[in-house]
């Protein structure tokens, strides 16, 4: 069963680790580009995710101009939701945005020590904004 718009948008602002996938070249030769990844996003609005200035994903992202993000669970019901988009702004990522995105994801106590090393780490970073315009979602219900 699909589920409603706010289910939906409900269930995408769980931090869920996504399937994040973009084109890998117009010519159909190539696979889609298909890693897992953390985003952020809030009920209603855009969503976003960073990764390395240099990265193949930011190459492919500029090429492509939209990307998709899947997320899913298995308890305690077989859920998932995948929404489509294009990029409609990409900036330097700032420290906030990595303290942000890592609180998502890590225990409080984890959050100082990764960010410290990321930002050092990781090289310089670059963050997409996706406006979700196509969506996917269904409930299978307890299986």
């Amino acid at each position: 069963m699909a589920l409603s718009r706010t289910e939906r948008e409900q269930f995408l602002a769980e931090p869920h680790v996504a399937a994040f996938a973009v084109s890998a070249g117009a010519d159909g030769e190539r696979a889609p580009l298909t890693v897992p990844i953390w985003y952020q996003y809030a009920p209603g609005g855009d969503l976003w995710i960073m990764t390395g200035r240099d990265s193949r994903k930011a190459e492919l992202l500029g090429s492509a101009g939209r990307f998709t993000l899947m997320v899913d669970r298995l308890k305690p019901t077989i859920r998932y939701v995948s929404v489509e988009g294009p990029v409609i702004s990409t900036a330097p990522a700032r420290r906030e945005q990595l303290v942000e995105i890592a609180s998502r994801y890590l225990p409080a106590e984890k959050v100082d020590g990764y960010v410290d090393f990321a930002w050092k780490d990781h090289g310089a970073q670059l963050v997409f904004h996706m406006r979700p315009q196509r969506w996917v979602s269904s409930d299978l219900g307890k299986v």
